[in-house]
């Protein structure tokens, strides 16, 4: 073969995987960003439910939550079951809304907790950033506007803290766990007023 012809099917090679590798992360970003979320999707049935002041349908929608709270009580030592019934059982839609913004900052911790431990896992670390991101998403709102800066700021921190793979080790960046921890406080930091 000519060396032209040996260059053009070499720059086709590589077009073909670097296709490959973009398409490839895209989708694990994309996966991240639409998988269900149990809190997330009963946050809105309950919160639909009480705005329309029917305390049967909270309920019900918040039994489909028993799972999850069961795991941050056992977990996590955060009992959200008993504050959610009494305020239930008390038609108290302030209380029922606090228990779930309660509910979408423990999610926000254990997400952030979990990628800080999969650090060396780039794809792993990501995802659960990038989860932790959905759930900052519904309760940015409610944070005044210094908290909500320090929030947007911490969670860009957090994503750059994980690294970057790179593209064949072009634009590689090693993780920074230092930079993570300090990052993850923060932010921790800007939502806990809403506990």
């Amino acid at each position: 073969m000519k060396p032209i012809m040996l260059t053009r099917v070499f720059c086709a090679g590589f077009s073909i995987l670097l296709g490959l590798a973009i398409s490839t992360s895209s989708y694990a970003y994309s996966y991240a960003a639409a998988g269900k979320e149990p809190v997330i999707d009963g946050r809105e049935a309950i919160m639909q439910a009480i705005a329309n002041n029917d305390f049967a349908a909270a309920k019900e929608a918040a039994d489909g939550l028993h799972d999850e709270f069961s795991y941050l009580l056992n977990e996590h030592q955060v009992d959200l079951l008993t504050p959610m019934a009494q305020a239930l059982a008390n038609k108290d839609a302030a209380k029922v809304e606090a228990v779930m913004d309660h509910a979408v900052i423990e999610e926000i911790i254990r997400r952030l907790e979990g990628a800080e431990k999969n650090l060396g896992d780039y794809q792993v670390a990501k995802v659960l950033v990038v989860k932790s991101k959905l759930f900052l998403d519904l309760i940015m709102p409610k944070l005044d506007q210094v908290s909500r800066q320090q929030a947007t700021t911490a969670i860009q921190g957090v994503l750059a803290a994980i690294g970057n793979p790179g593209v064949f080790g072009v634009g590689q960046a090693p993780a920074d766990p230092e930079a993570f921890k300090h990052q993850r406080a923060l932010l921790v930091d800007a939502i806990s007023q809403l506990k």
